[in-house]
């Protein structure tokens, strides 16, 4: 009895080596590309619009995100770029994206975050985080009405949890005991506003047993342990036993959007929380385990800024919109 054991648990070490440096690609790709959008692309004005990252907030939906198959639907919100990356989303299409140009997602119609692709499965963002919340319940019953074990994934901040929108999707998926999966980015402020002003409950995952809906409370900085939960609340949605709450704790490492400097957030608390950096704490459990070897992780920071001024590059010789494209791919509800 005691061989196997110690096999499988030699395989399960090398599967968490393997899963660290998937983590670690795409995190760090995801934070190399929000900086180069932040704070040379939209201070060069090259972006028109707003500009909002997750820096800090990585672990989250790239601990999530590699628990999705390629058939369940994505709802992200502003801060998981991470998905588009794992579902296949070039870098230099992001790029693009962002300066309006035609090798965007949306062909230069759009600017910024406000992309998606459902032949990706990757719904559009919505401006008004909440929103996608119901969309995301609308999703869910199209899978559980094709017969398919799929789910859909609905990513939000904490502010989105006191809108009206958020909590009546909530209620029809519990209702309905939809396959879907709610990821809480609580990252502390909803733009300016703290989470002790804008709610009496001690955590967001208490509002959810007023549905009927189980929840727990993960560090949203240790990406394992968000792929960790993750990987419950799927099992969970796929067996057909209705939706499952995930609220990772975390931090917005910045102002609310790239023209916002914060300076409602006490330096302390940055200070506090500079000190838990997803990325770093990856890269500290990898050198304990020797999961590295000397100047790997370098080399692959190396690798991804290569790609990253590559990418840059195709992106500027996109061309813009020609306006004979304008009213392509528009539909008006009659």
């Amino acid at each position: 009895m005691g061989a196997p054991a110690m096999l499988r648990s030699e395989k399960d070490v090398e599967q968490d080596r393997e899963l660290a440096w998937q983590f670690l690609r795409y995190m760090v790709t995801m934070r190399e590309v929000e900086d180069r959008i932040e704070r040379k692309l939209y201070r060069q004005g090259k972006i028109v619009g707003g500009v909002y990252v997750g820096r800090g907030q990585e672990a989250i939906p790239v601990g999530v995100g590699l628990t999705a198959e390629p058939e369940d639907v994505l709802c992200p919100s502003h801060r998981d770029l991470a998905l588009f990356l794992i579902r296949g989303v070039h870098p230099r299409q992001i790029f693009a994206q962002y300066m309006g140009r035609v090798g965007g997602l949306t062909r230069g119609k759009d600017g910024n975050m406000h992309m998606g692709d459902m032949n990706r499965r990757i719904v559009s963002i919505i401006s008004a985080m909440a929103a996608s919340v119901p969309v995301a319940a609308g999703a869910a019953l199209a899978l559980r009405y094709k017969g398919t074990h799929n789910i859909a994934y609905s990513f939000f901040g904490d502010g989105a949890t006191s809108r009206g929108d958020w909590h009546e999707g909530l209620n029809f998926a519990a209702v309905q005991k939809l396959p879907v999966v709610y990821v809480c980015n609580n990252n502390q402020y909803a733009y300016s506003t703290p989470v002790s002003k804008q709610m009496a409950c001690a955590d967001v995952s208490d509002r959810a047993p007023g549905y009927g809906i189980p929840a727990e409370i993960v560090d949203g900085n240790d990406v394992f342990a968000v792929h960790g939960a993750a990987r419950r609340a799927a099992e969970h949605a796929r067996a057909g036993n209705g939706p499952y709450l995930i609220e990772c704790k975390t931090f917005r490492m910045t102002g609310h959007s790239a023209h916002d400097a914060a300076e409602y957030v006490p330096p302390e608390l940055l200070e506090e929380w500079a000190q838990r950096d997803p990325i770093s704490r990856l890269e500290k459990k990898m050198a304990e385990k020797d999961w590295a070897g000397p100047g790997e992780i370098d080399r692959v920071y190396e690798e991804i800024k290569k790609e990253i001024d590559s990418a840059v590059d195709w992106a500027e010789k996109s061309p813009y919109p020609d306006a004979s494209e304008l009213t392509d791919n528009v539909y008006e509800r009659g």
